[in-house]
């Protein structure tokens, strides 16, 4: 076998109920063939488009020849940094990818100020970029393919040289790349973008990077037998009821790496798990840990832990109540996908589905389209403008983190939302791990706005047990959206407020903290996580 799951504890007594049934019931047959009826009628029209992920990895090998000579087209006219602007799926792929194979590929999938001035500055005369979107009327990567455009304009570099698109055949985008001139690749319409790992979203731009697409593709379907049988043997079937068959139900995922063998899998397993299932007002919630996270020491029992290990011999001893995940990147990208498909059926959710994605959109554009000025803060506490909903914005910021915490009810969890460069601040992710000492309680972060096309899905359709601290922080320099009556600052202004606001009205409690200074609002910060 190329692909081990290990269990212990109430992992291993689920795979050991629930794998005989999904066997019995022939699901992964059922659906590797295609079957749209496996997450039952209110499920089975969104899932018959949403199923040609289970052969991506086959239909790729058809791109890799014309990707590899795009490159070296690029490479001989001085081209050698590739830029990536995508949200959600479109990037997550792309970054473990090269991450892992230790190649460099720019990802822009935030509307920060300072990190897409960053994306533009460094080093432009050298850079080609790669737009990838579904339909190309994400408002994030809109906004970044136009400001590339006017930098390449202003630097006498025609876009239609350095402009590749990826995107669904006969969208909105497809039409308008190929009027201006832009190099095409299409992807298979039948792929939502979280399960978009081995389509054209995430093969051409890591491909352009210089990653050796082939392998990875090779690996994907080398694993594919393995989790088409109908077997107790099969890994996507042990991995789905490992993570989502307990009893009663380890609602948490807790992701651990290794490190050292696959790069960043948690982050792109974080959005198609959240994602996936997190609706009707239960779910998984998946949470990144480091390797010494405080909540692998706690005991919580609502956290179900899952190790990825780099080789079978490191999942011989599992941990008590753990499962490990042994398997090459290629392979771990087709069953994580698989497991995540068997856990909605487990759960009882249509895992393609994403209701609650569009409400933060909805209400970013009604303030855009206002540009009314943030609301009066409640407090501004050492340069720190406090805001909030009822009960939990006060006069300082201890005691507004005091009354935020004290709503974390028994099984409930705090997600930091950070609406800051996430290259120029990687310190912040530090809070992640002070919290959870603080609480007790499972700590989840994410860099806005790229977590509202993941795990933001979770936020407002899953176990509404969540509170919820944004950090907002002041662009160095604002950057203005060419052809938009906002800028970049505005923009994610109004991505963080529209959020707090679903949020709110989902009964959800928020906390959102503008930092004037951001080296000493972290400072202070994580000094409140520790008292």
């Amino acid at each position: 076998m190329t692909f081990i799951i290990a269990a212990s504890g109430a992992a291993a007594e689920a795979i050991d109920r629930v794998v005989p049934q999904l066997v019995a019931d022939g699901v992964a047959g059922r659906l590797v063939a295609g079957d749209a009826t496996l997450w039952g009628e209110a499920a089975e029209a969104e899932a018959s488009i949403r199923l040609g992920w289970v052969e991506a990895a086959a239909g790729s090998r058809g791109l890799v020849d014309d990707v590899e000579a795009l490159r070296r087209q690029l490479r001989e006219r001085g081209v050698d940094r590739i830029a990536l602007a995508g949200m959600g799926g479109s990037s997550l792929a792309p970054e473990v990818i090269t991450r892992t194979e230790g190649v460099d590929l720019t990802v822009l999938d935030s509307t920060d100020p300072d990190q897409v001035r960053r994306a533009l500055r460094d080093g432009l005369d050298r850079t080609a970029l790669v737009v990838s979107s579904k339909s190309g009327s994400t408002l994030e990567t809109d906004s970044q393919r136009r400001a590339f455009e006017a930098a390449y304009r202003d630097a006498g570099i025609d876009p239609a040289e350095r402009i590749i698109v990826v995107t669904d055949p006969g969208s909105p985008l497809d039409a308008d790349a190929r009027r201006a001139g832009y190099r095409v690749f299409n992807a298979d319409p039948n792929v939502g973008g979280r399960y978009s790992a081995l389509t054209a979203f995430g093969i051409v731009p890591s491909a352009l990077a210089g990653v050796d697409v082939r392998e990875l593709i090779d690996e994907a379907i080398a694993v594919l037998p393995e989790i088409s049988e109908d077997a107790e043997h099969n890994p996507g079937l042990r991995l789905a009821a490992a993570i989502a068959g307990t009893r009663p139900l380890r609602d948490k995922t807790g992701i651990v790496a290794d490190g050292t063998h696959i790069v960043g899998l948690g982050d792109w397993a974080e959005q198609l798990i959240a994602e996936s299932t997190g609706k009707e007002g239960l779910g998984l919630l998946p949470i990144v840990l480091e390797k010494r996270a405080p909540e692998l020491s706690a005991g919580l029992d609502d956290l179900q832990v899952v190790r990825l290990v780099g080789s079978a011999r490191d999942a011989r001893e599992v941990a008590e109540g753990e499962v490990e995940v042994a398997g090459t990147l290629g392979a771990q990208l087709l069953v994580w996908e698989f497991a995540v498909a068997v856990a909605g059926r487990l759960l009882g959710i249509n895992p393609f589905d994403q209701p609650d994605v569009e409400s933060a959109k909805v209400a970013a554009r009604g303030l855009l389209d206002s540009l009314e000025p943030a609301a009066a803060p409640v407090a501004t506490d050492a340069g720190i403008e406090v805001r909030g909903t009822d009960g939990v914005a006060l006069d300082t910021v201890d005691a507004s983190i005091d009354a935020l915490l004290a709503q974390l009810g028994e099984g409930g969890y705090l997600a930091i939302h950070a609406y800051l460069d996430r290259i120029g601040q990687p310190r912040f992710e530090r809070l992640r791990a002070a919290f959870a000492a603080r609480t007790g309680r499972p700590v989840t972060f994410g860099w806005g706005p790229r977590f509202l096309h993941s795990t933001g899905q979770y936020h407002k359709g899953g176990t509404p047990n969540g509170v919820f601290l944004q950090l907002l922080g002041q662009p160095h320099e604002d950057l203005a959206i060419p052809g938009r009556p906002f800028t970049f600052g505005q923009l994610i202004q109004a991505q963080a407020s529209g959020d707090a606001s679903v949020l709110a009205e989902h009964g959800r409690p928020v906390l959102t903290l503008t930092l004037d200074d951001l080296d000493e609002g972290l400072d202070r910060l994580l000094a409140a996580a520790s008292r």
